[in-house]
């Protein structure tokens, strides 16, 4: 009986060394951003390759923008060419309120004469009817001038308006990168004629990787957001490399178990994915498994 026990103890501790030290499985993603063009042209200069890091505003390209230029310059010499046609409303009245400013004096004249008895009431009633035909004329000439203007400034508009849609399409032809990030696919090189809207290269933030693993249902409500988790993966020497990591999203539907995905129960059909944010210090890459426990 003592020899049995002894044969049986052994087996017990092996069968127990076989459970599964983890409770999830995943593969590691990165957020990637694809930066595609905004503009049709030639790349007339292209500083991206894979594996490359590169900076947030970083100017990474440039699109061929000679007839945007050309454009530019043909609106503003119109432009320029409505405006010489614009009167100078200043030198316009001058005259007119020259003619006031001496028919004034002339009034001021005639009221002391008339005060004497040097002048007649008659010729104070013209002088006063003269300025205020004179005043008649300059309102009426200021406000055809302001018409003018006014017509001429109409013309202008829609032209400046045409200013800022190149000059907008201008910036577009300069390819600004939009996150730190390492270069992990390009598309094009340099001579290659760009399309608005084709990518140019795949960019994303290697420094935070992201494992998107499955729990079922029962392991569901021993989890939140922002907990604290163990990520392990291998050190290809058979062991595991360890770090912390926390949920940073957890799904709120569920979904059948991906067929390359392993759960603490191999039998559930239904689980729930979640992702863990995990730095990255160079040795975690894109499509790798990891183990999540907690």
């Amino acid at each position: 009986m003592k020899k049995y026990l002894i044969l049986f103890v052994p087996f017990f501790i092996a069968c127990n060394g076989e459970e599964k030290a983890f409770d999830a499985t995943g593969t590691f993603e990165a957020r990637e951003v694809i930066v595609s063009a905004e503009q049709t042209g030639k790349l007339i200069d292209y500083a991206v390759d894979e594996g490359q890091m590169l900076e947030a505003n970083a100017r990474v390209a440039e699109i061929d923008s000679a007839q945007l230029v050309l454009k530019k310059a043909q609106l503003e010499a119109q432009i320029k060419a409505v405006l010489s046609r614009q009167p100078d409303v200043q030198t316009q009245l001058a005259a007119l309120q020259e003619q006031i400013k001496t028919a004034n004096f002339e009034l001021n004249r005639l009221e002391n004469l008339v005060k004497g008895g040097a002048a007649t009431q008659k010729q104070l009633d013209d002088a006063n009817a003269q300025i205020d035909v004179l005043e008649k004329q300059l309102a009426a000439q200021r406000s055809a001038l302001q018409t003018t203007t006014s017509s001429i400034q109409s013309e202008v508009a829609p032209l400046s308006l045409q200013i800022e849609q190149v000059n907008d399409l201008l910036n577009k032809c300069h390819v600004v990168n939009p996150i730190n990030g390492t270069v992990l696919t390009s598309y094009v090189e340099a001579g290659e004629i760009a399309v608005a809207g084709k990518p140019l290269y795949r960019i994303a933030d290697l420094s935070h990787m992201e494992l998107r693993a499955y729990v079922t249902g029962d392991q569901l409500a021993t989890l939140s957001i922002g907990q604290k988790v163990t990520v392990s993966t291998d050190n290809g020497s058979g062991g595991f490399n360890q770090q912390e990591g926390s949920i940073i999203w957890i799904s709120e539907e569920a979904e059948f178990t991906p067929k390359t995905i392993q759960t603490k129960d191999e039998r559930a059909n239904l689980v729930y994915a979640i992702r863990i944010s995990v730095p990255n210090d160079g040795k975690l890459k894109i499509g790798m498994y990891g183990e999540v426990s907690w």
